[in-house]
């Protein structure tokens, strides 16, 4: 699969206005779907208990301008104007913001950051000058460590929630269209129609999804597309027909009397009018399958405008209708003319469909982000787009998700309870949305302190207000949110903190590069032929599961390469600066170090895919490092600076440009990119030596000198260690390679308190037992593959 980041949609290239349309129409299928459905049940759910449809029309005027300005303020303002903006180099959701604040703060927990990711082109810092304010903001969070932990807590808060309404929002959208049936049902036949069939579609829907976002968007994107046309007309209709001053109800005024009036009753009833924002979330969360210009361009003038017009429709015909029967009084099918009424409601149950598309991909793309970032369990990723970035698929969530879902369904059986628990769920994600954009304005963007302060209070004062009338009704199906995001809570922080555990102990139980290098024949230590590559989390070192397989069996390969496969803050890393590639020991040990880099998005490669380049990488490497060393180029220009190797090992980002040995040579940068090359200081004395493409850059010739025959006498006499390096590299590959990765056990120490022991003895263990294994992860085959056995005493 091609998935490089420069050819999916939110490619920094500007894009042509025929691209971005198209890609807003296909937005239409995935992202909006939810949004748009909302006025099928909005009315209904808002009207079930608290208040009363009266013929002062004060209840229905209120509510109405409510809907209005809920959907001004949160999904036009909030959402396209400002949190849109807050992606991290074009992906959005709520660890797309945590991601943000941990590259230009050093908040993450595991302590594995590297100077030479600063290096990274998709390593982007919004301004070079931080303020004073800013800086301070960033020194405390930096400090403490609870707060660290607190703003952790936040982001998987979020998370699950969005994960809980993946849950919600299929059920109650396609129960909501389906219940359009009680018109034309009687209320016993009616009961027993509408859940088999919820079931049913949902079922479908999810059996659906191993065929991709990009398949799904344009089968969906037309029914989307029909249905707001439908809804916008019918709205047009019920307007002019019943009620053409209904407009005036969008006045604030309206708000105030509907408040002074229901009191209490009005202030519960926002857990129903909130619901028409359930979907604002995915135009963040499902920014990385498209891109900010198309959603703002197909929220703005296309979904807002028939949003609009379809609630003051039924706001006009509600207000003409006051004795219609109790049961279906307010619901949205009432308010459609009586012969079009079956086409609507089959075009209803479809946009059902289409709506639960949007928090199902968002669901998918924030499991991979936490999954990536070390916050989630070992799952399937299957990305299912060869052309746009970010677009996946995830089986084992997929089948829960449906399970879950067909549960809500027989469980609740009604909108009203469905509604309080889907509300619970979207408001506090748009909490901590609104939260950890408050914290980027001023971390990242170097914003005044007031205008994030300006921000927090204003927006979340909205979904405060809005929160508190939906946790009220606990006891109505709001429960069931906040149990889920416990659950998941659990799940994400057990693991997460046993992944730190684990590193900390692999930190701490590493092994000095002077015990390597004393391993030879004297102590019965065997250098078999091949390659072994040893797999590891440590970025400097020898780890403890090399040297107990040492210790067990005293032996290891001609050639040995230490990887560490590393998630790095950023949504992915180009293949140009993926390797980091060093030496450990001299060079007739034959020892390497290889960090390989990915983004919280990036595809892992296949086993066989990775052996070879990870093969070729080196060879570049010898290459490079011997004619550095040696000084067998004079180029011109050069674009390395070799430096000083005063640690371990010197670690050079190896990427397109490859070495060829150091014959004279012209290079055209038309057809081959320069190389630039910065020195860095990391962890351990490490010197990284960043080789990377260069960007934009003019068209120039680099003519490397000529020598005469007795300097290249003196040169081929000099190639002939770093030819032999690579012959040994060449043979070592033919003999074969292994794989040595370290079987886990963790177990809490001795004294640990009883609920330590309890999420790391049972808790994670089980876990990790019922996951997918870091040799599955990292496709590694079972011929080759060597396990170390090691218990982690945390």
């Amino acid at each position: 699969m091609n998935l490089d980041p420069s050819k999916c949609w939110n490619s920094s290239k500007k894009e042509s206005w025929k691209t971005t349309l198209l890609i807003a129409y296909q937005s239409l299928g995935v992202v909006y779907g939810d949004l748009s459905i909302s006025p099928l049940y909005v009315y209904k759910s808002t009207f079930a208990e608290d208040i009363t449809h009266s013929e002062t029309n004060e209840e229905i005027y209120g509510v109405l301008s409510f809907v209005f300005w809920t959907l001004t303020l949160v999904p036009l303002l909030k959402y396209v104007f400002v949190v849109l903006r807050a992606h991290d180099n074009g992906e959005g959701g709520t660890f797309a913001l945590y991601s943000l604040l941990c590259r230009h703060a050093k908040v993450s927990l595991i302590p594995n950051s590297q100077v030479a990711d600063e290096a990274l082109s998709t390593y982007k810092v919004e301004s070079p000058n931080e303020t004073q304010n800013s800086s301070r903001l960033k020194m405390l969070l930096e400090k403490h460590k609870s707060l660290q932990t607190a703003l952790l807590i936040l982001v998987l808060l979020g998370t699950c929630m969005v994960i809980g309404d993946g849950v919600l929002t299929p059920a109650i959208s396609v129960f909501s269209a389906v219940s359009g049936l009680e018109l034309s049902m009687s209320k016993e036949h009616h009961l027993y129609a509408v859940v088999p069939i919820t079931c049913f579609i949902i079922v479908c829907l999810f059996a659906l999804q191993h065929y991709g976002t990009h398949r799904i968007g344009f089968i969906f994107a037309p029914i989307v597309l029909t249905w707001l046309l439908c809804i916008s007309v019918l709205g047009l209709y019920n307007i002019i027909h019943w009620n053409p001053h209904v407009y005036q109800a969008l006045s604030p005024y309206y708000m105030y009397q509907f408040l002074k009036k229901t009191k209490k009753g009005g202030w519960m009833s926002l857990g129903g009018i909130l619901l028409c924002i359930t979907g604002s979330e995915a135009m963040f969360a499902d920014l990385g399958h498209f891109s900010y210009t198309a959603i703002q361009i197909t929220f703005t003038f296309l979904v807002y405008p028939a949003l609009i017009l379809a609630y003051m429709g039924q706001a006009a015909f509600l207000s003409k209708h006051h004795r219609l029967d109790n049961s279906y009084q307010v619901g949205f099918y009432a308010s459609v003319p009586e012969i079009v009424r079956w086409p609507v409601l089959i075009l209803a149950i479809f946009a059902s469909v289409v709506g639960s598309q949007a928090i199902i991909s968002g669901t998918f793309s924030i499991i991979n982000q936490s999954q990536s970032l070390g916050c989630f369990p070992r799952v399937k990723v299957v990305h299912t787009s060869d052309k746009i970035h970010g677009q996946i698929y995830i089986p084992e969530i997929n089948w829960l998700l449906m399970i879950l879902c067909v549960a809500v369904a027989v469980g609740f059986r009604n909108t009203k309870h469905m509604g309080n628990a889907s509300g619970l769920a979207v408001m506090t994600v748009m909490l901590v949305t609104t939260c950890l954009t408050s914290l980027v304005i001023v971390v990242c963007w170097r914003k005044p302190p007031i205008l994030a302060l300006a921000f927090l209070l204003f927006f979340g004062s909205i979904e405060a207000l809005y929160f508190s009338a939906s946790l009220i009704k606990f006891l109505e199906g709001a429960w069931l949110p906040i149990l889920l995001a416990l659950i998941l809570m659990t799940v994400m922080f057990v693991w997460h903190y046993a992944t730190i555990k684990k590193y900390e102990f692999d930190l701490h139980n590493k092994v000095s590069l002077e015990w390597l290098l004393a391993l030879g024949p004297s102590l019965g230590i065997v250098r078999v032929p091949g390659i072994g590559i040893v797999y590891t989390n440590l970025v400097s070192g020898i780890p403890a599961n090399f040297s107990r397989f040492v210790t067990n069996l005293p032996a290891f390969h001609r050639v040995l390469v230490f990887v560490c496969v590393k998630s790095v803050p950023v949504p992915y890393v180009t293949p140009a600066e993926r390797y980091l590639v060093g030496r450990v020991g001299p060079h007739a040990h034959r020892s390497y170090r290889c960090i390989v880099r990915y983004g919280y998005r990036d595809v892992h490669q296949d086993v066989d895919s990775f052996e070879s380049e990870l093969v070729d990488k080196l060879a570049d490497f010898i290459r490079f490092d011997g004619a550095r060393n040696h000084g067998n180029y004079s180029p011109v220009e050069d674009g390395f600076h070799s430096g000083e190797s005063t640690g371990e090992c010197r670690l050079t980002v190896i990427g397109t440009v490859a070495f060829s040995g150091p014959p004279a040579y012209e290079m055209d940068e038309s057809d081959q990119p320069p190389s630039v090359s910065v020195g860095f200081r990391t962890i351990d004395s490490i010197t990284d030596v960043i080789e990377m493409e260069s960007v934009n850059v003019s068209e120039r010739r680099v003519r490397f000198a000529v020598e005469d025959e007795s300097e290249a006498g003196v040169r081929s006499q000099r190639e002939v260690p770093m030819l032999e390096e690579l012959d040994d590299l060449w043979a070592a590959q033919q003999a074969g390679t292994a794989f040595i990765l370290g079987h886990s056990h963790v177990k809490a120490k001795q004294g640990s308190s009883l609920l330590k022991r309890l999420a790391i003895d049972f808790g994670y263990n089980f876990m990790r037992r019922n996951c997918r294994g870091p040799d599955v992860a990292l496709k590694v085959p079972p011929v080759s593959l060597l396990e170390v056995g090691m218990v982690y005493v945390v």
